[in-house]
């Protein structure tokens, strides 16, 4: 992995929210980079995107590290409910850490977040609330982001498509908002001035 490509760098520094753009293959990795996506994120093994692209991967399964560390940025972890086992969950967030990708602690509720910052503690949080209306979803990572203390990265999985929702996102403190591949471009705002 390069330093360059951090990929908790790439959402945290600059102003305003970082854009994260779920894609599927090369082409598309390619346009959101065109489009001034901060970040990927994929659900497949990104090792065909990794030359298409300088931007950082974030690899949403439960790869194996050592494969994911050869050709993603960060992975992410998912919490076992409340009354089984954390320790799979643990040893895969020290792990990961080691191998040096990014970790991104995926979690849908209140208590998620209670749980990930007792057990491991996290740098990143992935604000993934359970599948409803839109409106719903926007209303239920808010209220998630509100358990999330300050100082901790989060990441919006919603299906946005208004600049007026990235703008609430924002207005709220998330760092980084997923979004389609096809829906950057908007989303992003003006191109910075040539200097």
């Amino acid at each position: 992995m390069s330093a360059g490509r951090r990929f908790s760098h790439a959402i945290a520094e600059g102003d305003g929210i970082s854009v994260v753009a779920a894609v599927e293959d090369a082409e598309a990795a390619r346009a959101a980079e065109a489009q001034r996506a901060e970040a990927l994120v994929v659900l497949r093994d990104p090792a065909s995107l990794r030359e298409a692209t300088a931007l950082p991967i974030l690899w949403r399964a439960e790869a194996a590290l050592q494969r994911a560390a050869e050709v993603a940025d960060a992975v992410t972890v998912t919490l076992p409910d409340e009354d089984d086992d954390h320790d799979p969950a643990q040893h895969r967030h020290e792990e990961a850490l080691a191998f040096g990708l990014d970790c991104a602690v995926e979690v849908t509720t209140e208590e998620e977040v209670e749980r990930a910052l007792e057990v491991l503690d996290p740098e990143i949080f992935l604000l993934a609330p359970p599948q409803s209306g839109e409106q719903e979803r926007l209303e239920a990572v808010l209220e998630l982001l509100a358990a999330v203390p300050a100082g901790k990265l989060a990441i919006a999985d919603l299906t946005v498509t208004t600049e007026e929702e990235v703008q609430e996102l924002e207005r709220a403190g998330v760092d980084a908002v997923i979004v389609h591949a096809a829906d950057v471009s908007p989303l992003v705002g003006e191109l910075p001035p040539d200097v």
